[in-house]
């Protein structure tokens, strides 16, 4: 596994479109000295998060996940199952970063796109490959 300046320096400078550079932050943290040392993401644009979470939503809002066939999987999966709500919903934290990341470098950028976890999605989205091919068509 990475560690987090290897995973930020990876999104920020190598993946991320040119276009996008300096306006897209990835933030991460863990707060070393709470009692459980949980932490929180976030996706900043321009200096303001666009999208974020910490450990604990996952608890906290659990209550207002749909009651459908992925919502037993939200809840007793250890890191969120990120689809559109849990993202909504801010149910995710810095473990859940660095897994999406794990799989987003360890696979194609079209396996990527194509992903039930839209964190992975994300950062195949923000691709510099994913807005080069555009241009190229």
């Amino acid at each position: 596994m990475y560690n987090w300046s290897s995973i930020r320096h990876k999104l920020e400078k190598e993946y991320l479109a040119l276009s996008l550079r300096g306006r897209i932050q990835y933030f991460v943290t863990r707060y070393k000295f709470s009692h459980d040392q949980e932490g929180r993401a976030a996706i900043l644009l321009d200096g303001k998060e666009v999208l974020r979470g910490n450990y604990y939503s996952k608890f906290f809002k659990s209550d207002l996940f749909p009651r459908d066939e992925k919502c037993s999987h939200r809840i007793k999966n250890e890191y969120s199952y990120m689809d559109e709500v849990a993202l909504d919903l801010g149910c995710f934290d810095q473990r859940c970063f660095y897994l999406a990341f794990e799989e987003f470098d360890n696979q194609s950028i079209d396996e990527s796109l194509k992903c039930d976890n839209l964190l992975v999605r994300i950062f195949a989205i923000l691709d510099r490959r994913v807005v080069n091919a555009d241009l190229l068509k």
